[in-house]
């Protein structure tokens, strides 16, 4: 008789556990997720509304906003910031209910502007956005030099480089670096759950990601600015610089430590490669192309080309709070130049800041010259294979018949 109980007891967990195992297959989970999924999926709220691209055409007003299944709550890595932390020192977007401002398809001049303008000023308002990753550790301790890094989803190449020569983390004289990358979501519908996943593990091996529930798109550039400032804002109080910077971009780290060695504290420091008096560009076929009913005046504030600069880190604090009192521009860089302008603080320009080259004609072979990569600060362009060989190079025993003083 109890050889018969044994019997059944063992072929009911066996059966259990095989209807664990396929519920886990079929829905691509670990198996010590499968448990946890369900708490969440009673428990999470739903998932807020996602953007469409900025810059795409417009095609009905509804179509910008998309709602889905319901979504995880934001990854925090162990070791980060504990969800019991007082409610200003989290990031408080958990939704997003942001329709269109349909009194501006009311009104004549916006009727004549192109599609995607009209779409980003239908939902300009709309200005934050949930977290989908975060890492409020990375600011747990007191850091001297902030790396922060605008990249999309699908350029694992260029942040893998990075990692392996300028954005490396470490200690120089009891000076901290460490280094984030500012991400959104992927613009293809139908590869974002693949590209999510492969990110998702990418996190879980170097935790230094933050990303946000926004496509990656041109116009959106501005949203990535304003959201990391926030960021900024909420977790990190003892940061004193921060270079930012795009991801096909040389940077020396030494050379910027050096530079700031004489910094003082409070100085409003904001230097890089400084554009005066830069027109708005009104040829509809360029890239950076404004309407004149966008932004009617004849020339921007003086602002830093986005390839890199360096800031203190109380100014990005104040930066903060005054982006908040200005509505949102398409271009990220003049729209920093727009709060700088604000604030009544001048950017400063710097001979070691090349966000065009060394030379702006491209084929020049100065552009390609380890000696004078050597002396500079920050130079684009450079992807992943020439960043890799150029830092090899810099970092060799390099002769050169003499070293521009540029710092």
């Amino acid at each position: 008789m109890f050889h018969w109980k044994k019997t059944i007891y063992k072929t009911v967990c066996l059966s259990f556990l095989l209807v664990i195992t396929v519920t886990v297959l079929q829905r691509g989970i670990a198996p010590s997720q499968f448990m946890q999924g369900q708490q969440q999926k009673e428990l999470t709220p739903l998932e807020p509304l996602k953007t469409e691209k900025r810059n795409s055409v417009f095609p009905i007003p509804s179509s910008f906003w998309k709602s889905e299944k319901e979504k995880a709550p934001v990854k925090e890595e162990e070791g980060s910031e504990s969800v019991t932390a007082k409610q200003e020192k989290s990031w408080d977007v958990t939704t997003t209910n942001c329709s269109a401002n349909q009194n501006l398809s009311q009104v004549d001049w916006f009727k004549g502007l192109e599609p995607n303008f009209q779409q980003f000023l239908l939902y300009r308002h709309c200005r934050y956005f949930p977290m989908l990753i975060n890492h409020p550790e990375k600011c747990s301790e007191d850091i001297y030099l902030l790396i922060v890094v605008k990249s999309i989803i699908t350029q694992h190449d260029r942040r893998e480089a990075i990692r392996r020569t300028w954005g490396q983390e470490k200690d120089v004289d009891g000076k901290k670096i460490r280094t984030l990358f500012l991400l959104g979501t992927a613009l293809k519908e139908e590869e974002r759950a693949n590209y999510q996943k492969l990110l998702d593990y990418e996190n879980h091996i170097y935790r230094d990601i933050l990303q946000w529930d926004f496509l990656d798109s041109f116009f959106n550039l501005t949203l990535k600015e304003v959201h990391f400032l926030k960021w900024l804002n909420i977790y990190c109080d003892n940061v004193r610089f921060i270079f930012k910077g795009d991801d096909d971009v040389f940077v020396s780290p030494s050379n910027i430590l050096e530079f700031l060695e004489d910094k003082k504290e409070g100085e409003d420091l904001f230097v890089g490669d400084v554009l005066y008096k830069a027109r708005p560009i009104r040829r509809k076929e360029n890239k950076y192309y404004i309407p004149s009913a966008l932004y009617n005046k004849n020339s921007y504030p003086p602002y830093a080309g986005g390839g890199g600069f360096i800031m203190d880190g109380l100014l990005a604090k104040r930066l903060h709070k005054t982006s908040e009192t200005l509505e949102l521009y398409p271009i990220d860089d003049v729209f920093l130049g727009m709060c700088l302008e604000v604030l009544k603080v001048s950017p400063v320009g710097h001979e070691g800041f090349k966000t065009f080259g060394i030379v702006k004609n491209k084929n020049s072979k100065m552009n390609k010259e380890p000696c004078f990569f050597r002396s500079m600060l920050v130079v684009h362009k450079l992807l992943p294979p020439e960043l890799l060989q150029m830092w090899e190079l810099v970092h060799s025993n390099l002769t050169c018949s003499r070293k521009l003083n540029v710092l």
